[in-house]
């Protein structure tokens, strides 16, 4: 049997805490979300001014994030290659940049999923949050 590392209380508050600080710091209005390795809601808040539209994508980023394993960049790009048909990929409906899973020796505790502003910069707001961790 394998043994693996999961987020606590301590690491959600640590990841929200840095990520909120990262958008208020570039004054955006985004939503955050913060789910497990299922993908399943651990933490969520929408900033004052975020667009209501964000509070139903930036969870999708995360799940698909966390359920994918890998940037939701990743499908976007594919996507954008030419690659339509991934847009029926069953369980992912955040295929947006803005979704990085939580990576620790090689294994997914979840993801952070962020939406609100430019997609490179819901990104930038899902690192800083992941990066306040120190792995």
């Amino acid at each position: 049997m394998q043994t693996k590392s999961a987020l606590e209380q301590a690491d959600i508050k640590t990841i929200a805490a840095a990520a909120e600080a990262e958008a208020l710091k570039n004054n955006w209005a985004v939503s955050i979300c913060i789910v497990d390795d299922g993908g399943h809601l651990l933490w969520f808040s929408r900033l004052d001014g975020a667009a209501p539209i964000s509070a139903h994508i930036a969870p999708g980023k995360a799940r698909t994030a966390a359920m994918g394993r890998r940037e939701t960049k990743v499908y976007e790009d594919m996507i954008n290659g030419g690659r339509a048909s991934f847009l029926s990929a069953p369980n992912l409906d955040g295929m947006l940049e803005g979704g990085v899973p939580i990576m620790k020796d090689g294994q997914c505790l979840g993801a952070v999923g962020v939406s609100g502003v430019k997609s490179t910069e819901d990104a930038q707001i899902a690192k800083a949050g992941i990066a306040a961790l120190g792995f």
